[in-house]
């Protein structure tokens, strides 16, 4: 079931036609199921268990929310794209269409965690998307908050998607002041996967070449048994890079915690 609280110009953030048009083949590749299990771990981690409410912010091709649900979480998507929404929607799943640059409704206030996972890269102004982001939390609320890491890794797959930047460590943390949003930790995810995307940043070139083409062209994965071979480092690496053990990765994720009120 969709329900909409304002609407926006999706594709300002995200082509919609990369969004519906890779749908299938996001859904099958091993990095967002990986970070799907990244991002519940976490959530336990930080004593979030079933069935505490979780919004997933920007939800996109729901991947996140199918491993929510499977967990039993109390789980919402929430996206400005109304085209992908209605492509992930079943009979049982909240969907929420919303611009999140527009005022938020009252009941939209008081979730216990919000994932949001890659999405203010595609913002121009973060820190208010974040702002906004800490009002769907209740106070003390978790926010699990992942963007792409290392501007020296920018390239036209982050043009084709609409990403305005990549991360540093101290350019993340820049992005939460102001929020009500507290900062508990970063951690580096993907350090596997460096030298693989700096090498294909430098040959592939693909100008004037249809966006959802390129897309697709960066996710097609590699013969079996590649596939299994990724998914078995992915799980390797997680419980490093949940320790923070790893200096440096493909992405960066904050784990941060609405302030609480002062007392009166």
């Amino acid at each position: 079931m969709i329900i909409s609280w304002s609407k926006g110009p999706a594709d300002q953030n995200m082509p919609e036609q990369i969004l519906t048009q890779t749908l299938e083949s996001v859904r099958r590749h091993p990095w967002w199921h990986a970070r799907a299990k990244l991002a519940m771990a976490v959530l336990r981690q930080h004593g979030l268990a079933p069935p505490a409410v979780v919004l997933d912010v920007g939800c996109g091709w729901g991947v996140n929310l199918d491993a929510l649900e499977s967990a039993g979480y109390t789980a919402t998507g929430l996206d400005i794209s109304r085209q992908i929404l209605e492509r992930i929607d079943h009979p049982g799943r909240h969907l929420i269409e919303a611009d999140l640059n527009q005022p938020l409704p009252a009941q939209g206030q008081g979730a216990e965690a919000a994932l949001v996972l890659d999405v203010i890269e595609h913002v121009d102004d973060d820190t208010a998307f974040l702002r906004c982001c800490a009002q769907l939390l209740r106070p003390g609320g978790l926010a699990l908050v992942s963007v792409p890491a290392r501007p020296d890794l920018f390239s036209e797959f982050d043009s084709v998607q609409g990403h305005r930047r990549r991360y540093l460590p101290d350019r993340l943390k820049l992005a939460f002041v102001g929020t009500g949003l507290d900062v508990q930790k970063l951690l580096w995810w993907g350090e596997w996967m460096v030298p693989l995307l700096n090498r294909r940043r430098k040959t592939n070139r693909q100008n004037g070449a249809d966006p959802a083409k390129t897309y697709a062209d960066y996710l097609r994965l590699p013969p079996w048994p590649a596939p299994c071979l990724m998914k078995l480092i992915y799980a390797w690496e997680q419980p490093r890079a949940l320790k923070g053990k790893l200096h440096t990765g493909t992405s960066l994720f904050a784990v941060a915690v609405r302030q609480r009120p002062e007392p009166n």
